[in-house]
This record gives structure tokens, C-alpha cells and sequence, in this order.
């Protein structure tokens, strides 16, 4: 499903190294050497240029003379790990989309660190590339500001519960906690518990939360438990989390923020002489396959990965250039019952 919203009238023009100048009161040279990292500058100096570089949203040009002229075939991928078997899948997504095009994927890695990550959209649109895909919408102001004053085609991926700069591509994480909360209602669970991972870093798990809440609401309940750590998540977290729920808490049913997290809590029953779905239900988010190789299948949401990859790819090169509207591709969300819930 396409939908595109009406972008508001007046085209940005791309701001100057003079202009940035002007801002910091120091010479275009000084500026230049600054971008370029050349020579020795004071750090005041520094300070006060990088100041008006983020304030502005400047972009250098690193193609200079007649190279400015041609066009760019270059796409950047920002994504924010890829020890996370969820990114890998995007990118053989882009891969595929690439493969029947002229263009070369430069691809990055954020941590999950906005402002490394504003500093990896400085760098890439420093050398004019035909598109830029990024995950998610948290920016940084002046990531923001030098996205959407750029002019080239802006890819956010994985979600599409907000407005995007040019165009979204991926699921809305609200609706997906909705549909498994009224899932799991379904199915007759009434004594509900979460564990997760540090939603600061992960705002779509949030959004998740938020969804399934929603969905218990409707039906006069709410979450009785909640077990969440501070940190990223991983099987083991998952394990250690289960454990302090299982020791405070009886519930019937575990929402988890990801497969990763639901993994180890079927590990911690295992252990523990829990029994799953019969004493605690599992249900996941993800689809990783870990969780379909398990003795019992993980019963968890599955997102199309891949296909946000290839989306993203297929929106930038029908349409090269950026147009007057927003653009939101929905790749949709499934259940997938398996044998933990």
C-alpha cells in the first residue's frame, strides 16, 4: 500500500559555505580548511564554524569542477548495526534492487548513536550521491536539516508511523503491538507481562509497547508485569530478564521487544523446568529464523525485512528525482502462530 502526502510549497535552495561564513564571521578559507580538516585551527574557531555548519544544515561538495556535473551513482545506507541479523536482511534487500542498476551501495554504521550518525549523513552527502536510505526517524536536528535540504532522494526505512522527509518505507510498529495483543487476547491470555530493551535506543520497540497496550485497553486489561533492561538486546539479556520476571511475577503470557529477547526467555524455561506455553507463553517480534529452529517454534511477528530493502531501491530508481509529495510504502506485518503462544 502507497500513500503519499502533499509536501508544503517552496523549494529549499542548499545553503553556502558562504552563507556559513557569514554565520560564524570567519573567512570561506577558514571554512573550507575547517570541512577539510587542513592545517591547525584554534578550537574556538572550530567550535564556531561547526556551530553554523549544524545550525544551517551545510553540506560541503566534494566534487568540485566538472566532476559537479555528473551524476552520482553512488546510494548510501546508514543503517544502525549489523550484528543485528535484522539489517543484513535489509541490505540483501538493496542488494537485490541494485543489482539491474548503475548505482553502488556505500554503506555505514551508526551503533544506534544519532550523532554518529550525523556525521556519516555529513560525510555521505558531502559527495553528492543519488540517494540516501536511513533507518528509522530520529535524527538529529541538523541531520534533519541537511536531509531535507539536499534535494536527492531520502530513504527512511523500517517504519511508518511518522511523517518522512521524502519517502518511508517499512511497517507501522503501533499496529503490529495492536495485532498482537488482540492476537494473543484471542487465544484467551489475560495476565500479561513484557520484556524488553532500552527504548531509548529503539524507539520502534517502543512504539510496539505502546500498540499492545493499546490493545489490552480495549479489552479492560493491562500489562501486570514488566521486566526491561537498560541495555541492548541480545539472547542472553532475553534469559536474564525472564528470570527476574518468572521470580517476581505469575503471568500467563510474555510479550518480548524482539526474537532475540523471546529466544532466551525459552531458554531461561527450559532450564527452569518452565513449561512453554503451558505455564508461560512466548511471542516474539521478528520472525528470525533462531526462533523457527527451536523444539518449539517461536510464536512471534514477522516483518518483511528483504522487501523494505527492495522497496527502498525500487521507490529511488523509478523516480530518481525528489518530487513535491511525501511517500509511505507499507510492507505490512504477519503472524506467525507458532508453538510458544
Amino acid at each position: 500500500m502507497i500513500k503519499t502526502k502533499q509536501r508544503l510549497p517552496g523549494k529549499k535552495s542548499k545553503v553556502t559555505l558562504r552563507e556559513v561564513a557569514l554565520r560564524a564571521e570567519v573567512s570561506e578559507s577558514t571554512v573550507s580548511r575547517i570541512m577539510r580538516n587542513q592545517e591547525l585551527v584554534a578550537e574556538a574557531t572550530r567550535d564556531k564554524v561547526m556551530g553554523a555548519v549544524r545550525a544551517l544544515g551545510y553540506v560541503p561538495n566534494r566534487i568540485a569542477g566538472s566532476l559537479a556535473s555528473l551524476d552520482s551513482c553512488l546510494v548510501g545506507v546508514v543503517i544502525p548495526s549489523l550484528s543485528n541479523i535484522v539489517f543484513p536482511e535489509v541490505l540483501q534487500g538493496i542488494n537485490t534492487g541494485l543489482k539491474t542498476s548503475n548505482y553502488q551501495a556505500v554503506i555505514s554504521i551508526s551503533d544506534y548513536d544519532i550523532d554518529r550518525e550525523e556525521a556519516l549523513v555529513r560525510g555521505i552527502l558531502a559527495w553528492q550521491p543519488a540517494a540516501i536510505l536511513i533507518t528509522g526517524f530520529d535524527h538529529t536536528v541538523a541531520s534533519r536539516r541537511m536531509l531535507d535540504q539536499s534535494g536527492v532522494r531520502v530513504v527512511e526505512m523500517m517504519d511508518i508511523d511518522s511523517a518522512p522527509i521524502d519517502i518511508a518505507v517499512g511497517m507501522s510498529h503501533r499496529k503490529a503491538g495492536i495485532a498482537t495483543g488482540r492476537h494473543l487476547i484471542s487465544l484467551g491470555y489475560r495476565r500479561f507481562a513484557y520484556v524488553g530493551h532500552d527504548w531509548t535506543a529503539d524507539r520502534r520497540a517502543r512504539l510496539r509497547y505502546d500498540g499492545l497496550c493499546e490493545a489490552l485497553a480495549e479489552a479492560g486489561l493491562s500489562i501486570m508485569a514488566h521486566a526491561i533492561s537498560d541495555g541492548p538486546s541480545s539472547v542472553g539479556t532475553g534469559r536474564e530478564q525472564t528470570a527476574q520476571l518468572c521470580a517476581k511475577s505469575r503471568v500467563d503470557v510474555a510479550v518480548y521487544s524482539n526474537d532475540d529477547m523471546a529466544v532466551g526467555g525459552v531458554f531461561h524455561c527450559l532450564a527452569a523446568g518452565i513449561s512453554v506455553p503451558g505455564d508461560l507463553a512466548i511471542f516474539g517480534f521478528n520472525g528470525l529464523d533462531i526462533g523457527r529452529e527451536l523444539p518449539q517454534p517461536l510464536s512471534t511477528m514477522r516483518s518483511n525485512r528483504f522487501l523494505i530493502g527492495q522497496k527502498a531501491i525500487e521507490a529511488i530508481l523509478q523516480t530518481p528525482e525528489r518530487p513535491e509529495s511525501q511517500t509511505i510504502i507499507d510492507t505490512g506485518f504477519e503472524i506467525f502462530a507458532g508453538a510458544t503462544a
